[in-house]
């Protein structure tokens, strides 16, 4: 983990959910050895004394237009199709809670859905036998058929994981068509129209039995986002969008170096302004300290997905306007972010148990030196980590961010030895 260890998350916002409680943060960065699973060692945000939201309210209005952007964490049942789109409608139709009362999906307005990894499926599946009845053909299977609907009825871009099959040149009609398989995320537009169909490049032990690796140039898409101004003109935002699923974000096979950092510099490669994580986070956690956190995240995960996105602390942001109109002008020249949606799920399938947590966060950078003094060693921004939403391990419901409102936390990376 190297030079992130020297560095952990401190709140600064008076506005802290109250799902952070201090004193499951009075931890910071720890080295943890890699295996072929989720490492349970991480850093966990310290809080500190809080300013006024007054002195971070430039730092809180992103240079954009804006986005509203909902995740649907909910427990899939494995091979239960029917079912999990029962209660996926039933989530988005019950909603969260919004400054004390319960807001549904409609009323939230969102301009991005993003559901888990196999979201209508369940993900546990043991071999290729047991997932092929669930198998999908590309935009035309029953992911597809909910994501246009869905889209359609909300009038917003929808992205839902499943299980792919691929023909080869002969197609359905060829006597023995040759078929692969794919684990996958379907994006569809206002219109039901599908935008990409991105296939997981780096695949879990699980994906393994049934499923080949995707490529990653399939992960990037410019977005088009349209609305209404004040006078009634058509405003248009291209988003430069880059898409992965779960283990996408980890080293390859657990084999590559920590630090390869292969998804967080394809990030910035790409010039991308919106990360979309698609999500079947698993925790090496018991029922019973699952159950212990319910409606609060698991902080060790959600900590363990910010690390993997250290280049973007390290390295210039290299896009050129914030999630923002063409032309629109920055309130800020000098700052860049890059907003990240974290799309998990929870709940347990057999053995295996899912961390939840999703969140809604952006990273933003400064022109700014901290200072590193044991090390000599200097970070180039003033970097901090805005949240607007994050859920419980356990929780199933809609994690929601307007992102022009002022973030729920705002973190900033301390050296650990100022701690």
């Amino acid at each position: 983990n190297g030079q992130l260890s020297h560095y952990f998350c401190t709140i600064f916002s008076t506005k802290v959910h109250s799902l952070f409680h201090v004193g499951l943060l009075q931890r910071h960065f720890a080295s943890s050895s890699l295996t072929r699973h989720l490492p349970t060692t991480s850093a966990l945000p310290r809080a500190r004394k809080a300013i006024p939201l007054s002195c971070l309210a430039q730092l809180s209005r992103l240079q954009h237009r804006g986005m509203r952007i909902a995740t649907l964490q909910f427990a899939p049942t494995v091979g239960d199709v029917d079912g999990n789109i029962k209660r996926a409608n039933e989530l988005l139709k019950g909603g969260n809670v919004v400054g004390g009362a319960q807001a549904g999906i409609e009323s939230l307005k969102p301009d991005l859905l993003v559901l888990p990894e196999l979201a209508l499926t369940g993900y546990n599946f043991p071999s290729l036998e047991a997932i092929r009845p669930f198998l999908e053909l590309a935009g035309k299977g029953v992911s597809a058929a909910w994501a246009r609907e869905t889209a359609t009825r909300l009038r917003c871009k929808v992205c839902v994981g499943y299980p792919e099959i691929e023909l080869a040149a002969g197609g359905e009609c060829s006597a023995q068509p040759q078929e692969k398989y794919y684990n996958s995320l379907l994006v569809v537009d206002e219109e039901g129209e599908v935008l990409l169909n991105y296939r997981k490049t780096f695949l879990y032990f699980t994906d393994e039995t049934w499923a080949s690796e995707g490529t990653a140039e399939r992960g990037f898409h410019e977005l088009v986002f349209n609305s209404g101004s004040a006078g009634g003109d058509v405003l248009t935002s291209r988003v430069a969008t880059s898409f992965g699923i779960c283990m996408d974000i980890n080293p390859y096979k657990f084999e590559a170096p920590f630090t390869a950092w292969e998804f967080a510099n394809r990030v910035i490669d790409s010039k991308s302004q919106l990360v979309i994580l698609s999500m079947a986070w698993t925790t090496f956690m018991s029922r019973e300290e699952l159950d212990a956190l319910a409606d609060k995240p698991d902080l060790d995960t959600f900590n363990y997905w910010i690390k993997r996105f250290w280049p973007l602390v390290r390295q210039k942001m290299r896009h050129d306007v914030d999630l923002g109109f063409d032309g629109h002008e920055a309130e800020s020249a000098t700052e860049k972010n890059i907003v990240i949606v974290f799309g998990n799920r929870c709940g347990e399938e057999g053995s295996v148990r899912y961390a939840g947590t999703s969140a809604i966060i952006a990273i933003t950078q400064r022109p700014g030196v901290v200072q590193d003094g044991d090390a000599g060693e200097e970070l180039p921004f003033d970097v901090k980590i805005l949240c607007w939403d994050i859920l419980g391990a356990t929780t199933e419901g809609i994690c929601f961010a307007d992102t022009t409102a002022d973030p729920k936390t705002v973190f900033g990376l301390v050296k650990a030895s100022q701690t």
